[in-house]
């Protein structure tokens, strides 16, 4: 979707927030517009939680400004207080109340009444596909079962605005895409949503992503946006009928990058692919080569945060983790 032109919905301007002498998010800054998806990526303990929880009003800031909706989550109104929710990352709910006598407590607390509320309900737990399970206490569902009962809490008083933080942790990537799914049905109604995750490959499901490490942002964008950022390019993979050799490509016009990863494959970044593909195949036909096949190459979220992270760090001449790589969680 293309964001709106509009003022931002939420907006964080060289933000920061300290405890005692250690700082856990240093100088962060974005905005988010109506009717998006804002995904904050990064491994644990990288501010993900801590940046929630200052734009909610639960936690002060050190330095820096914050509007929700137009106003500082610390002094929020409670005309807007009700016009967003906060989905936290470890379950909250009330374990000896049924599926539904949970969403129902939260709608009373928002102060609806007993017969809206009872349709606001039906349609939260319908959303997120807990109808047959209403009846079930919280504690007798699944993980999974309790992460969708939590967004439906979160859903029932219909906010514009949702804070939902690592809703797919130790999920099933199955049920993974259905919470996504769920999400971005949300965003198709025009809400808008900030959601954090550890799991890198979930940038796809995203408007824009904003990746955070060490507490600070390392870049923001839409996915296809941050490749390019990273690879300079599109990148084709060319598999071609005999052993090839690089050179071949690496005067080409628009070819920025040539890699071999196999004898006869070759990845090669260029400006752009649509224009350079059946220059490639002509140049290598040229060269006595055969093409075998040719395709866009998508690269991994999980290759593009750990580029941009080491990149940054290696900017700031800073010493890894002794892994070489940035804590990421992969699937599975």
């Amino acid at each position: 979707m293309t964001a709106a032109t509009s003022a931002p919905i939420i907006s964080a301007k060289a933000v920061t927030r300290a405890f005692d002498d250690r700082v856990v998010v240093d100088d962060l800054s974005f905005d988010v517009h109506q009717g998006t998806i804002l995904g904050v990526v990064g491994p644990s303990g990288s501010g993900k939680t801590t940046t929630v929880r200052m734009l909610t009003g639960t936690l002060g800031r050190t330095s820096g400004e914050m509007h929700v909706l137009g106003e500082d989550p610390m002094r929020f109104s409670k005309r807007v207080r009700g016009r967003i929710a906060y989905m936290p990352q470890l379950f909250s709910l009330y374990e000896d109340l049924s599926a539904q006598e949970n969403v129902g407590f939260v709608a009373a607390l928002y102060g609806i009444g007993p017969f809206r509320r009872r349709k606001l309900i039906r349609r939260a737990l319908e959303l997120v596909e807990l109808t047959d399970a209403r009846h079930r206490l919280a504690r007798d569902l699944s993980g999974g079962m309790q992460r969708r009962l939590e967004l439906a809490c979160a859903l029932v008083h219909s906010p514009e605005v949702l804070f939902i933080d690592e809703p797919t942790a130790g999920i099933d990537p199955i049920l993974r895409q259905a919470i996504w799914g769920g999400l971005r049905k949300l965003r198709d109604e025009g809400r808008t949503l900030l959601v954090t995750t550890q799991y890198v490959s979930e940038a796809e499901y995203c408007d824009r992503v904003a990746l955070i490490a060490d507490g600070e942002l390392v870049a923001m964008g839409e996915p296809d946006a941050l490749r390019q950022m990273v690879f300079g390019g599109d990148v084709l993979q060319v598999e071609t009928a005999r052993a090839v050799d690089p050179e071949l490509l690496v005067s080409v016009p628009g070819v920025t990058n040539v890699r071999q990863t196999a004898p006869r494959t070759l990845m090669v970044t260029v400006q752009d692919a649509a224009t350079l593909t059946p220059r490639i195949i002509d140049e290598l036909r040229a060269g006595g080569v055969e093409v075998a096949g040719i395709e866009e190459h998508q690269p991994t979220f999980d290759e593009v945060f750990t580029s941009l992270v080491e990149k940054r760090r290696a900017d700031r001449g800073w010493a890894d983790d002794g892994t070489g790589q940035p804590r990421i969680q992969a699937d599975g």
